[in-house]
C-alpha cells in the first residue's frame, strides 16, 4: 500500500474561487508596490533625499531603478506576466528595504514596518512557489 495519499479533485467550484482569490491577492500586493512608486515618482528629489541620508551611493539612480522596480514588477502582477520572476524580485527588495530603512528595532514603527516588509516578502514568494492562478497571462 502507497502511504502517499493522491491528491483529491477539486471541485469546478473551488477551482474558480481558488482562482478568484489569487487574482484578488495579485491585486493586492500589486497596488501596494504600484502607489508607492508612483508616490516615489511624484517626489524624486525627496526620494533620493531620503535614500541618501541612509548612506546609499547614487541616490537618484537608485531612486529611478526602485520607481522602475515598483512600476514595472506591479504591472507584471496585475497581468499575471512572468509571475514569479516578478514576485520573487520584488520579495527580495521587500527584505533589503527591511534590512536598510527599517532596523531601527528601538522604534516601534520601524519595528512594525521592518515586519510588514518581510510580511509582503513572504506573499511574493508565496505567489513565486504557487503561481498567479488561471486568471493571468501565465496561466498558473
Amino acid at each position: 500500500m502507497n502511504d502517499i495519499a493522491a491528491p483529491l479533485p477539486q471541485s469546478a467550484a473551488a477551482t474558480s474561487t481558488q482562482d478568484a482569490v489569487a487574482l484578488g491577492a495579485r491585486l493586492l500586493l500589486a497596488a501596494l508596490f504600484l502607489l508607492a512608486g508612483l508616490g516615489k515618482l511624484a517626489a524624486i528629489g525627496g526620494t533620493a533625499g531620503y535614500i541618501a541620508s541612509v548612506g546609499l551611493p547614487f541616490a537618484t539612480g537608485l531612486t529611478y531603478a526602485t520607481i522602475a522596480l515598483e512600476v514595472v514588477g506591479a504591472g507584471l502582477l496585475i497581468a499575471g506576466y512572468r509571475t514569479r520572476a516578478a514576485a520573487i524580485a520584488l520579495g527580495l527588495f521587500s527584505i533589503l528595504a527591511a534590512a536598510i530603512f527599517h532596523a531601527d528595532f528601538a522604534d516601534q514603527m520601524q519595528f512594525t514596518s521592518f515586519l510588514k516588509n518581510l510580511a509582503i516578502a513572504g506573499g511574493m514568494f508565496q505567489l513565486a512557489a504557487f503561481g498567479p492562478g488561471r486568471l493571468s497571462l501565465d496561466r498558473g
